[in-house]
């Protein structure tokens, strides 16, 4: 610890992950710092509303050696993304929603790449999230589908649902809100592509869904979901195959069955049949030992979706039976 005397200032930012990260780059040079702020620092770990100052002191004697190493660091990260502040009421505009805690949504954007850099280990990670806004959303759509959907049997809300909280429609979700743009990522993760990685954007996404909800109460993420499955509950409720989700079911059937430690989906051509230039396929897909769908397609893939979709529907209708006996 730094003693509180002959101290003096070299950082300050309202971002609690930044002031970590710095925190951590001066120790790592041997810098200790004291860390102080405007407001108490919650358990979160979050600033009470994240609007306080975060400031870091060192030694006196240590003061240029550390604003070299901040002015390193503020060099490099100049060349990679925007400063949170500039970039947090950007985002809420996109979302519709202003956090009052803002640190919520920067937890919601900090990738374990990012937490795993920071050699103080004060920067926490978005995966607890994800799991709190994986449970949040299956809530919010089971409850539309519930109330919205009175004609359709439980398997085929299963199904529905399975296909709306997928993982590839919420990196589209993510991706129109360019959540990519925000994210922090660790250095190497950035260089690898990370901003545009699906499975990056669609667990931010699950994040921002719990950042919402933990700052705003359960109505503040329902008129959020509300407003990006809109368009979506919208072709169920006209009867309509949902736009760019019905290519997701051998996604939503993977995500099911994970979920209840089932084996993984395995998908075999049964048969060919037609000439070369106009065949037809059929896939039988398997679980474990058991053959659950066959289906047919014009191509391989479109065999292997049809047979997702109707995995989902038997596989869900034998969960509910199963629990009414």
């Amino acid at each position: 610890m730094v003693a509180a005397t002959a101290l003096t200032v070299v950082f300050r930012t309202h971002s609690d992950v930044e002031a970590n990260l710095v925190r951590g780059l001066l120790e790592a040079r041997g810098i200790q710092s004291l860390r102080s702020a405007d407001l108490p620092h919650a358990i979160f770990p979050l600033n009470v509303d994240g609007l306080g100052e975060v400031r870091l002191s060192v030694r006196a004697d240590e003061a240029a050696m550390a604003r070299q190493v901040i002015d390193d660091f503020r060099n490099d990260a100049a060349s990679e993304e925007v400063s949170w502040e500039q970039a947090c009421p950007a985002l809420e505009g996109r979302l519709g929603y202003v956090f009052r805690d803002k640190g919520l949504l920067e937890h919601a954007l900090t990738h374990r790449s990012r937490a795993h850099e920071d050699a103080s280990g004060g920067v926490v990670d978005n995966e607890s999230l994800e799991f709190l806004g994986d449970a949040v959303l299956d809530l919010i759509i089971a409850d539309r589908l519930y109330h919205q959907f009175p004609d359709y049997d439980e398997g085929r809300k299963s199904k529905a649902k399975a296909i709306l909280v997928a993982a590839p429609s919420l990196a589209r979700l993510g991706a129109a809100l360019g959540l990519g743009e925000y994210l922090l990522l660790g250095r190497g993760e950035q260089r690898s592509g990370g901003r545009s990685k699906p499975s990056l954007i669609a667990d931010a996404f699950e994040a921002v869904v719990a950042a919402i909800y933990l700052d705003g109460g359960l109505p503040a993420a329902e008129r959020f979901i509300d407003g990006q499955f809109r368009a979506a509950l919208d072709e169920l409720r006209a009867g309509q195959s949902v736009s760019g989700l019905v290519e997701d079911c051998k996604s939503a059937l993977q995500e099911w069955l994970q979920a209840r430690g089932r084996p993984l989906p395995d998908y075999r051509v049964a048969a060919t049949h037609g000439p070369d230039h106009r065949k037809t396929f059929a896939v039988d897909l398997w679980v474990g030992d058991e053959t659950v769908a066959r289906a047919e397609g014009p191509s391989k893939k479109s065999a292997e979706q049809k047979a997702a979709a109707q995995a989902l529907q038997r596989l869900a209708g034998d969960a509910i039976a199963s629990r009414s006996r």
